[in-house]
C-alpha cells in the first residue's frame, strides 16, 4: 500500500452509503460527482445527528469553503461505501474534516481508504452568509470536537 493511503484506524466515526446503479460513470467506476456528495453527506448527516437539529435552521450554518479529493483505488456499484470522519482542526470560525472512503473487507483490501476528503466548513451568520462568526457555535464545537485526532 501506499504510505499516504489512508488505513480505517485513522477515523473516529463511521457511517455506510449504499451506491447505487446510476452513481457509476460510462466506464463502470464511481462517478467523480457522487464522491463529493457522499463527502459533503458523511459531514452533514454526523452534524445533524450530533446536534439534534435540523443544522439549516441555526443561527449560524457552516458554508463549504473548501473541499478535494484524493483518488487511490477505483469504486463503484453494487457495493455499499464505508465513510469515515476524523477532524483535523477546530479554528475560531472554522472545521477541516477529512473522510476516508472505503469498500470491500474491513480486513482486507477494505482496510485501505480507496479515497479521501477534505472538507472545510466556515461558520457564518445564517442572515448574513458573508460574515464568518466566531467563535464557533458551542452545539457545532461539541459535535466535532469528539472526532479530533
Amino acid at each position: 500500500m501506499p504510505a499516504d493511503r489512508p488505513h480505517r484506524s485513522e477515523y473516529v466515526a463511521w457511517r455506510q452509503a449504499t451506491t447505487r446503479w446510476s452513481d457509476d460513470d460510462a466506464y463502470g467506476h464511481l462517478n467523480n460527482a457522487r464522491y463529493f456528495d457522499l463527502i459533503d453527506t458523511a459531514v452533514n448527516a454526523h452534524l445533524a445527528e450530533a446536534t439534534g437539529t435540523d443544522i439549516r435552521h441555526l443561527p449560524q450554518i457552516g458554508v463549504v469553503a473548501e473541499v478535494s479529493c484524493r483518488y487511490f483505488a477505483e469504486m463503484g456499484y453494487p457495493r455499499p461505501v464505508d465513510l469515515g470522519l476524523v477532524v483535523d482542526k477546530v479554528g475560531g470560525s472554522s472545521v477541516i474534516y477529512r473522510i476516508g472512503l472505503f469498500q470491500g473487507d474491513p480486513d482486507g483490501e477494505g482496510a485501505f481508504a480507496k479515497a479521501e476528503g477534505r472538507f472545510v466548513h466556515v461558520y457564518v451568520d445564517n442572515t448574513d452568509p458573508a460574515r464568518p462568526v466566531t467563535p464557533l457555535p458551542d452545539a457545532i464545537r461539541s459535535a466535532v470536537e469528539p472526532l479530533l485526532r
